[in-house]
């Protein structure tokens, strides 16, 4: 019994330490992306109503198209993020804009802030090609 009760340490001793070891490299992996404030709104169907008013008023107003085709900026709704897909650099490309280009930086100031344009990020996603 007093075996018995070791080994059946040693093994949960080492299962332990081999599932500490997946977390800490799943968490590591720089290719996985933390959920952002947009993926807490891609469930919430009026959070992506708004985004895409937003959107309509503001980028397809002036520069960016809902549809793909001939134009001067950016289609949105692909796989193809010349300056980052992520969310926080979608984040950065809005606020911050992109120097030499016609993309301004629109910072927070949408009426809600910041919140916005999460909502915003959040209708681009929720329309998003499929990427293989």
């Amino acid at each position: 019994p007093m075996l018995r009760s070791l080994v059946g340490s040693e093994m949960c001793i080492r299962d332990s330490f081999n599932c500490f070891l997946s977390f800490i490299f799943v968490s590591c992996d720089p290719g996985m992306e933390k959920p952002s404030k947009a993926d807490g709104y891609l469930a919430d169907a009026a959070a992506v109503q708004r985004g895409r008013s937003i959107f309509a008023g503001t980028c397809a107003a002036y520069c960016h198209k809902l549809t793909p085709g001939a134009g001067d900026a950016l289609y949105l709704f692909d796989c193809e993020w010349k300056h980052g897909g992520r969310d926080k650099e979608i984040f950065n490309t809005i606020s911050n804009g992109v120097p030499n280009t016609r993309m301004i930086a629109f910072g927070t100031n949408f009426p809600e802030g910041e919140e916005d344009l999460w909502k915003l990020i959040a209708f681009l996603k929720s329309n998003r090609a499929e990427c293989s």
